[in-house]
């Protein structure tokens, strides 16, 4: 056999994301240099690593056991690679955090001087619903969540970054006179809903719930990207973190509609597991934050209390 940590790296990225598409979209590669690569390793072994099935790629039960092999081998050769830059005196290894998608909007700020700061230092981080950040903390699969709303069953420590405020949100056609023509709103206008497991819409469930309100209509979309686009376009109103429409409150394509019960207001919270024993680069994370943190705060997000 004569494969290469390139090869193995690209079968490995292929086992996590079982997609061709999303294992080159994740290496930055072209579909057809990870095909290549992935049809040169598999070609290497007399029993199939992948099948495809219809449209969909499965691991089989051997190729899942070349996979931990695999990850075995790559997690040594990044450790060559730390020791290498810590003999020189950096700071090296991974940090590997889970967000939500509305904190993509808030961890870059805190992760940007820490990294130029610390060049050896490689970042991995995952982006996605609340239901699935806590899931990959609970198997201790990263170093740190970064979280608005902090998970009960699970005993964590914390770190409070930024005040996080949701308000009701819609575009610059909709007309409130007075704080009692809301309830007329949202019986009137649908409502716009982020999916399960999404923090921001237990938020807004718990919200609807408490005012008993009843929508005209439910709509669900898959990221605040998504809301944020409807909104402006009129399809409806949603409430939502004030966090990622900076740009769009500006310049006047959305606006905030005061309603009782609002703004709700959380923290966003770098969590660990408690009694997590961190890595070098984790601990030097954690200390900057807390160094930096409401310097960061003040420069960056200073203009939510203007809304």
């Amino acid at each position: 056999m004569n494969y290469t940590l390139h090869q193995l790296q690209v079968f490995f990225k292929v086992t996590q994301t079982k997609s061709i598409t999303k294992a080159a979209e994740e290496l930055h590669l072209s579909q057809p240099a990870v095909s290549i690569q992935l049809r040169n390793f598999q070609d290497q072994f007399d029993i199939p690593l992948t099948e495809i099935i219809g449209r969909q790629l499965y691991v089989t039960d051997f190729g899942k056991e070349i996979a931990l092999a695999a990850n075995t081998i790559l997690n040594e050769v990044h450790a060559i690679n730390y020791k290498t830059m810590a003999f020189k005196g950096q700071l090296s290894g991974c940090l590997k955090l889970a967000v939500v998608s509305t904190g993509k909007y808030v961890i870059p700020y805190f992760l940007s001087d820490f990294l130029k700061l610390n060049r050896a230092v490689e970042l991995e981080m995952d982006v996605n619903n609340k239901t699935k950040v806590v899931k990959a903390l609970k198997n201790n699969e990263v170093d740190f969540a970064f979280v608005s709303v902090v998970p009960k069953d699970i005993a964590i420590e914390s770190e409070v970054l930024l005040q996080n405020k949701l308000v009701l949100v819609g575009n610059n056609s909709v007309e409130i006179d007075t704080k009692n023509k809301v309830s007329d709103l949202l019986f009137t206008t649908p409502l716009l809903f982020r999916e399960a497991g999404s923090a921001t819409r237990m938020a807004m469930e718990d919200y609807v719930s408490k005012h008993k309100i009843q929508s005209k209509m439910a709509i669900q979309l898959t990221s605040n990207e998504a809301v944020k686009q409807a909104i402006i376009a009129g399809l409806g109103i949603s409430i939502m973190p004030i966090i990622g429409l900076k740009n769009e409150l500006d310049n006047k394509q959305l606006k905030t509609i005061p309603s009782a019960g609002l703004p709700i207001i959380t923290n966003w919270r770098l969590i660990w597991l408690k009694g997590k024993k961190r890595s070098p680069v984790a601990s030097a994370f954690l200390e900057f934050i807390r160094k930096e943190k409401d310097l960061i705060s003040t420069n960056t997000f200073s203009w939510m209390s203007n809304y």
